[in-house]
């Protein structure tokens, strides 16, 4: 097998370079984004930023040497590594980036239009999915969704639990949610819908919506942005609108993903809590590699973004297994 030519722009080369003194010092969450942006523009910047941090490696063994270490410095620290090594990490990378893509399907196929009519989420765990009509759903917990779209409408059942809904804009097909016999229409807007046992809360965070009760005796309010509408599910109640609260806000905001910050932690604590948050379980092949320190911001639902940066920076590869495993192996 022949190896592959070694990239040459010198670009790439330059921003692996910074790219490398920025991860010794510990990227911020932006930066994190940033640096995974890079990485998915070009597949030389990958093969780039593993030779830069070969050499890197090399180095930091010099500069452990100390001379009660030995009258002579071992002479594998300053051996020129075998031939094969200079195109060994991009291939790996390149692996590691097809396992990702594999992965990648997997969270994909979670979400794909017309795969499923229902969506339940189990508890104490978080998912979004991508509607055929290019919706986006954020779904807490225990909610259990129903999905029944037609060429003249787009109409969702919310069963249980709660549900965040970012609708796409199609005036032709209104969008209609109903929890406990409350009816949330919308044409493109975001609105959060709990459905309770004795109440219906809708918190409008972007345009308007309508909300009519189970009776429908009354004209349904309009609802904008900012307010928020609470429907008792006792018969004859009408919709009681007010501005919603911070502490409203602020209720919805905590089942939804956020940027965990990890200054200087296990491997294993980092995986326990993103499975604590997703569906998505990844697990350890060894749990010896559970000790590797992990120094990251990482948004909690960017599984695959953090299985990438573990590809790039800590030499593990990603296995799908099922829809919902993904296995972590040191790369061969």
């Amino acid at each position: 097998m022949n190896a592959p030519a070694e990239p040459s722009d010198p670009a790439a080369r330059r921003a692996a370079a910074q790219w490398l003194a920025r991860h010794d010092r510990g990227l911020t969450g932006a930066e994190q984004d940033e640096f995974l942006q890079w990485l998915a523009s070009d597949p030389s910047h990958g093969a780039w930023f593993a030779k830069h941090r070969g050499g890197w490696e090399r180095l930091d063994r010099i500069a452990a040497w100390h001379p009660q270490h030995g009258a002579e410095p071992n002479p594998d620290v300053l051996a020129r590594p075998v031939r094969r090594t200079r195109w060994l990490q991009p291939v790996l990378l390149a692996a590691a980036t097809v396992a990702i893509v594999a992965g990648t399907a997997v969270f994909y196929r979670l979400t794909a239009p017309g795969v499923e009519r229902t969506a339940t989420v189990p508890a104490g765990t978080y998912e979004r999915r991508v509607l055929e009509d290019g919706t986006v759903v954020e779904l807490t917990g225990g909610a259990e969704l129903e999905i029944n779209f037609s060429p003249e409408e787009r109409r969702v059942a919310l069963r249980h639990g709660e549900a965040l809904f970012t609708v796409a804009k199609n005036p032709a097909r209104p969008f209609i949610v109903r929890a406990g016999g409350v009816n949330v229409r919308a044409v493109g807007t975001a609105f959060n819908v709990r459905l309770g046992p004795e109440r219906v809360e809708v918190l409008v965070t972007e345009g308007r919506v309508q909300v009519a009760p189970p009776s429908g005796a009354a004209a349904p309010p309009l609802v904008v942005a900012g307010e928020l509408a609470v429907v008792s599910l006792a018969p004859g109640s009408a919709p009681q609108v007010a501005a919603a609260s911070a502490a409203d806000h602020a209720r919805v905001r905590a089942w939804q993903p956020q940027l965990l910050d990890f200054p200087s932690t296990p491997l294993a604590e980092v995986i326990a809590e993103l499975n604590r948050r997703n569906r998505v379980q990844l697990v350890l092949a060894d749990p010896a590699l559970g000790r590797l320190s992990v120094a990251a911001s990482i948004r909690s639902d960017n599984l695959e973004g953090f299985v990438q940066l573990l590809a790039t920076t800590a030499r593990l590869r990603a296995e799908p297994q099922g829809d919902y495993r993904i296995v972590l192996r040191p790369a061969l």
